[in-house]
């Protein structure tokens, strides 16, 4: 039987620094690092390693750093998914890593700065979260049929530009991240995009999010080494203004979806050196284990309870269920040093 995260860390730590995959980004100097303060991220090809002596006087390019190569591969990944057409019950789609380009380089510039030993993963946007920051939100387990009404409008729900389960004032106050969120090109009038003045607060984000603050006190004492992550970046409404599964898309449309998406996770892994990633909900952790089967076993998958209000568990003590849950796959020192 194969050793499980704990005991492949707990290996891993007698290995000299730099000789496994976690480390080699890890203990470089910090200008091979790069830095973070990055704008759209570009390609930065690297040169022989031998140059000749004519070519020592030019200025050579600088290696991409950790979060540009993120950054690269969620705009390769929207260049994909753009070529994409979506038919009933689809009428309207957000794309929050467009509109919200900012708030959410902002946040994988200053939270993937390096190598990730976990990566949460949450499935797409949901109407009330990275909707409206650009950060990574939980959705619901289950359709939104109302929305908390017609007329309300989609807010806040990741705590980080593109980080799942996000709730505003999370992302504002303890992540610390803002920046301009624009109107998507084209806007449901029911589900107006109001970024991090959207005074309506989300159950997920708010219990995910609360749970790591209370935990881990500061930001950094998570990002150390983790990250948080959704799988599929685009949010789907009907054309009465109702949010849309990628479960419930007609099958071909879906599997072109998530064809695309499980590619673009299985390049994201391997760039931030993964090894273990935990789907926040059942539908991300199937995702996840479909997506990532080639890169087993230096990648495991694990779950971990969604912690929507619609779910009877999630309401009986999500926060108890969740440390239980990190505990036994061997999570908790990484978050409480």
């Amino acid at each position: 039987m194969g050793l499980g995260f704990a005991e492949r860390r707990a290996c891993c730590l007698l290995r000299p620094p730099g000789s496994g995959r976690e480390g080699a980004g890890r203990d470089a100097p910090p200008e091979l690092r790069g830095g973070s303060d990055v704008a759209v991220p570009h390609a930065y090809p690297l040169g022989p390693l031998h140059e000749p002596a004519s070519a020592l006087m030019e200025p050579q390019p600088c290696p991409r750093s950790v979060a540009e190569g993120f950054l690269e591969e969620e705009l390769r990944l929207n260049a994909e998914l753009s070529q994409l057409q979506f038919s009933e019950p689809v009428g309207i789609i957000y794309n929050p890593v467009e509109y919200a380009w900012e708030p959410h380089r902002s946040y994988v510039t200053r939270y993937c700065q390096g190598p990730k030993e976990v990566l949460f993963l949450g499935m797409n946007p949901g109407p009330f979260g990275m909707a409206q920051t650009g950060t990574v939100c939980l959705p619901p387990i289950l359709p939104i049929t109302s929305c908390g009404g017609p007329d309300t409008p989609i807010c806040s729900l990741s705590v980080l530009p593109k980080v799942p389960f996000g709730e505003v004032s999370v992302v504002r106050d303890w992540l610390g991240i803002g920046g301009p969120v624009l109107t998507p090109p084209q806007e449901h009038p029911k589900r107006p995009v109001l970024g991090l003045e959207c005074p309506q607060s989300e159950v997920s984000g708010a219990r995910f999010w609360g749970f790591f603050r209370n935990l881990c006190g500061q930001p950094e004492v998570f990002f150390r080494h983790c990250f948080v992550h959704n799988l599929c970046p685009l949010l789907f409404l009907t054309p009465s203004g109702r949010n849309v599964t990628p479960a419930e898309l007609p099958a071909r449309q879906r599997e072109q979806l998530l064809r695309a998406c499980d590619a673009a996770l299985c390049r994201q892994v391997q760039l931030l050196g993964v090894q273990l990633v935990v789907g926040v909900g059942r539908l991300a952790e199937q995702r996840a284990r479909r997506a990532l089967a080639g890169l087993t076993p230096e990648v495991q998958v694990e779950g971990l309870l969604h912690p929507s209000p619609r779910s009877p568990q999630a309401n009986r003590g999500w926060e108890a269920a969740a440390k239980e849950r990190l505990n036994e796959l061997g999570l908790l020192p990484l978050l409480t040093k």
